[in-house]
């Protein structure tokens, strides 16, 4: 039997393998490494399709000359599943009542669910409770949409974010002030607003990784990335401590000596690091 994998003849010796099953269990444990996954399967020039999948596992070699084994990168499968579930939302929208009553078992096994699952828990959190009639099916899909924005190019993401990363570190440095004068509510958007920056910039630092980019090798005030971010985690820690314990002191000294200029040096940093091309 010959095995190819994406068109190329793959060295693969069989020993105890007697089905499919057998061959990509195998060949499981090596695609994780690589940060591919199985997008498809042809047998004898025949393409399975994704029903029929669980009884291809069960079919012995004997009979099989050529097994195509096709994979894509986790990312690209990702950004396939996200935007799927904005299609799924948008057809959930447009459902009778009895039809969306139904939806979200349906939705649950499918592959962009059990992907999602799997890569971006919240997300898939969130769309369960969507398509339960929990939630706003329109403000999930722009949610998603900028995560497909960070997936597809994480760099023009990074320098759009040149504003809001601005925007709120002028905020968090006045943040104690705030406090203090009774501006809670300002003061809980500039922390919530803080958050989601935060958390979007570290999503975009994991996706460059992940494509290969030496992000790394980045230096952010002559520290190395990786210890910048751990000084940087344990600040914010320490910030969200203090401001659930009502000490406006330490969150003003936090909030403007630590994560503001935290935040802005890391972002010029990466930002720096990816202008003049597409990651």
């Amino acid at each position: 039997m010959i095995i190819r994998i994406n068109g190329v003849d793959a060295d693969i010796k069989l020993e105890t393998e007697k089905n499919v099953g057998d061959i990509l269990c195998a060949l499981d444990t090596w695609l994780a490494g690589t940060g591919h996954r199985l997008s498809g399967i042809s047998i004898n020039g025949e393409t399975i399709s994704t029903g029929g999948m669980e009884a291809c596992f069960g079919r012995g070699i004997e009979n099989i000359d050529t097994l195509d084994i096709h994979t894509s990168q986790i990312l690209d499968l990702f950004a396939e599943s996200l935007a799927q579930t904005v299609q799924d939302l948008a057809a959930y929208e447009s459902a009778g009542y009895e039809e969306k009553t139904r939806f979200i078992e349906q939705w649950k096994q499918s592959p962009q669910a059990l992907l999602l699952a799997e890569q971006s828990p919240e997300i898939c959190n969130w769309a369960v409770k969507t398509l339960s009639g929990e939630g706003s099916p329109q403000g999930l899909s722009q949610i998603i949409e900028e995560r497909l924005r960070e997936l597809q190019n994480p760099a023009e993401e990074i320098s759009k974010a040149g504003a809001p990363v601005s925007d709120v570190c002028a905020r968090l440095e006045e943040l104690s002030l705030d406090i203090q004068t009774g501006k809670d509510a300002r003061a809980a958007e500039t922390v919530q607003g803080f958050s989601g920056i935060t958390e979007k910039v570290f999503r975009i630092i994991n996706i460059l990784r992940k494509k290969g980019f030496p992000i790394d090798e980045i230096t952010v005030e002559n520290v190395s990335i990786a210890s910048y971010i751990g000084e940087f985690s344990a600040a914010l820690r320490e910030l969200l401590a203090a401001y659930e314990q009502h000490d406006t002191v330490l969150v003003g000294d936090l909030a403007e000596y630590e994560m503001s200029p935290r935040l802005r040096n890391l972002h010029a940093a990466l930002l720096d690091a990816t202008i003049g091309g597409e990651q």
